[in-house]
This record gives structure tokens, C-alpha cells and sequence, in this order.
């Protein structure tokens, strides 16, 4: 009987480096005001830019949830906040100045 070789596929090395890194947001609003909604189109398209896959965005309505004010310091409103990376950062308003939010968010050096 005939013995035959047969040769193990190779398997991908999976790449074991770090972990890519995930920006947790927290948009807080007041209801469906159009300043709300600009900040979270603008946050939306911001993300997607800069932070392609690596972001979560939680908006949480302060009409709704008004004990989450007071617990996180928010005293106006559109606000982001960002959890993770830390430091915690906050940044007021609708979000349409990019070139603030980059900076505010450390995602652009300030010049």
C-alpha cells in the first residue's frame, strides 16, 4: 500500500500587539432639540473620520435621566464627555467647530 505525504496548511499568525484602542463618549442632551441633534450628527461624523471602529457613543437624555446631571457635572447642555482614554474631557456645544473638538478630544495637536 502506497504511503502518501500530505503537507499541514499553514494557519495566519495571528498578531499579538495592542489591543486597539476604544473611545468611550458619552453625549449628553435635552431632549430633540436641533442643537442636539446637530452635536450628534457632527459627533457621528467626527467619529467615523477620525476613530473609524474604535468608539462607542452613548447619548443620554437629561430630560429623561435628570439625576445623570448632577452625577456627572454637566451644567449645559449638548455636552460630550469622554470617558476613555482617560482623562475625562468635556466639551460644550453642538460640536460643528471640528477643529476644537479634535483638540479638545486630543486627537489633533494644538498648533
Amino acid at each position: 500500500m502506497p504511503i502518501t505525504k500530505t503537507k499541514a496548511r499553514a494557519q495566519p499568525r495571528k498578531l499579538k500587539g495592542p489591543k486597539p484602542e476604544v473611545w468611550k463618549l458619552r453625549l449628553f442632551v435635552a431632549g430633540q432639540t436641533p442643537k442636539s441633534i446637530r452635536a450628534l450628527a457632527n459627533l457621528k461624523a467626527l467619529c467615523e473620520t477620525h476613530l473609524k471602529g474604535r468608539y462607542k457613543i452613548e447619548v443620554v437624555d437629561l430630560l429623561e435621566n435628570p439625576q445623570m446631571a448632577r452625577g456627572n457635572q454637566i451644567v449645559a447642555v449638548p455636552t460630550l464627555e469622554r470617558d476613555l482614554p482617560k482623562p475625562v474631557q468635556k466639551i460644550i456645544g453642538d460640536l460643528s467647530n471640528t477643529e476644537r473638538v479634535l483638540i479638545g478630544l486630543a486627537l489633533q495637536p494644538i498648533v
